[in-house]
């Protein structure tokens, strides 16, 4: 394995080596299920779920652990504006992210663990960081004690003295405002369960750290997340995880943020674009293609126009692989090219990577006027195995299935759109070019895009929008 990664710890690009050959253990702070996935929040799946697929295609098992934060400030506080349970909310939500996960196209991770299925866990690890001087209780709250851990602020690159204080629970029984929850005690009518230091709920930190521990083990692989979760998230992580004797994570791997006018996407700023929503607007394939283009340490800015323009893009792709089955019959994935190979090899390089393909793209367009060839399948099977890598692979699931589900609804239009072309075809033989000027122009505002081939005329239905 040559792929290299750029490690949020170090600051620089490592040469990636498994703990244990042949096996990669991935740990991604998922999602709080505090309402509705937008666009922001599935990025990060997104991009490491290309890292995984990139993986696999070499050769190795990967254990892909993906989290559910479903106790939450903000669960409870949302689900007390509905006047329902939080495990309502928190469940309702998980659901709507789990679609949104779908229907972009993410495999399904290996574990996705749920924080209150693993309460037990939080207290025995909570217990430890107890007994090894690293946390107290006080009025059944637990707390970290930040300056019993040296290490504290590597990840983020922060001493500890410039810091503002934690803002998880404002308590005068702290040892040091730095101090952070692992423990919250019981408040009337909030979910609790029982522990040695009293009922209450864990903190956000312990609950990751507890998780990843358990399914990949004291030492693993990769954590990832999103920027923003560097501090204090990751760094509360590493302190309470290493205070408490463990290794836990080799890497860190962090995406940079969805923006919309240049500020980070969020339900506070008012600018969230819900996932249910933009795939009404644009195909699922298209949105997930844009949302992997760009380098997953790139901010992307985001905004209808540029999925369209992407969209234009993967269409290009897209239809050169129709025509080569056309010509070709069956084309299955086969090697990726190296440029491609190499691009994604150096820290997971998804613009180079997709220069790559449309060089190969070219090439077999140049190869289609010459009908079926061991050529133009080779390239055609490389574009599918690129695009599988990417997870945009049209001929393959998910994507085949929503194929298959609009079968007939295509084979309708194709019988109208037909009528039509015969149509636009009589009126040019009689010389009526402005008749099929017409028809055609009248196909295209109902986004139904024609190309003039030596075959005669081929449709395709242009992205929504």
């Amino acid at each position: 394995m040559s792929l290299r990664l750029y490690d949020t710890a170090t600051r620089s690009v490592r040469e990636f080596v498994p703990l244990v050959p042949g096996q990669v253990g991935i740990y991604l702070c998922g999602a709080t299920v505090q309402g509705p996935p937008h666009v922001g929040h599935v990025r990060s799946s997104l991009c490491f779920d290309v890292l995984r697929r990139w993986l696999e295609s070499q050769g190795t098992q990967v254990w892909f652990v993906r989290n559910v934060t479903d106790i939450d400030d903000k669960i409870i506080h949302n689900a007390g504006h509905e006047s329902i349970p939080y495990w309502q909310l928190a469940q309702r939500e998980e659901r709507a992210f789990t679609w949104a996960y779908e229907v972009l196209g993410c495999l399904p991770p290996t574990i996705e663990p749920r924080a209150t299925g693993h309460v037990p866990e939080m207290v025995e690890l909570i217990q430890r960081l107890i007994n090894a001087g690293h946390a107290y209780a006080v009025d059944g709250d637990v707390y970290f004690d930040v300056r019993s851990y040296a290490g504290y602020g590597a990840l983020s690159g922060q001493r500890l003295d410039d810091m503002l204080a934690s803002p998880d629970v404002e308590s005068s029984a702290k040892k040091d405002p730095h101090d952070f929850a692992l423990w919250k005690g019981a408040k009337p009518d909030e979910p609790s369960w029982a522990t040695p230091w009293g009922p209450g709920r864990p903190g956000w930190h312990i609950e990751c750290s507890a998780m990843a521990s358990k399914y990949l083990g004291a030492s693993f692989d990769i954590h990832a997340g999103g920027l923003d979760l560097i501090f204090p998230h990751h760094e509360n992580e590493i302190a309470q995880s290493k205070a408490a004797g463990d290794g836990f994570a080799n890497y860190w791997l962090h995406n940079a943020w969805v923006t919309t006018a240049g500020e980070k996407m969020s339900k506070s700023l008012g600018n969230s674009l819900l996932v249910s929503e933009v795939v009404q607007r644009v195909r699922p394939i298209e949105l997930r293609y844009y949302l992997v283009s760009a380098h997953y340490r790139s901010m992307l800015e985001y905004s209808d126009e540029s999925v369209l323009d992407a969209g234009a893009g993967f269409r290009r792709i897209e239809g050169f692989l129709q025509r080569a089955v056309e010509i070709c019959g069956a084309i299955e994935p086969t090697i990726v090219c190296s440029d491609f190979l190499e691009a994604l090899d150096n820290d997971l390089g998804v613009p180079s990577a997709l220069a790559a393909l449309f060089a190969v793209v070219t090439d077999g367009n140049k190869l289609l006027a010459g009908g079926d060839s061991p050529a133009l399948r080779g390239c055609a099977g490389s574009v599918r195995a690129m695009l599988g890598i990417l997870g945009v692979d049209p001929m393959s699931a998910p994507w085949n299935r929503a194929v298959a589900s609009n079968e007939g609804m295509r084979e309708a239009v194709d019988a109208l759109v037909a009528v039509a072309l015969e149509q636009r075809q009589a009126a040019r033989e009689r010389k009526d070019y402005a008749a099929a000027d017409t028809i055609r122009d009248q196909l295209t505002a109902a986004g139904i895009a024609i190309e003039d081939t030596p075959e005669g005329p081929r449709w395709s239905l242009e992205s929504q929008g």
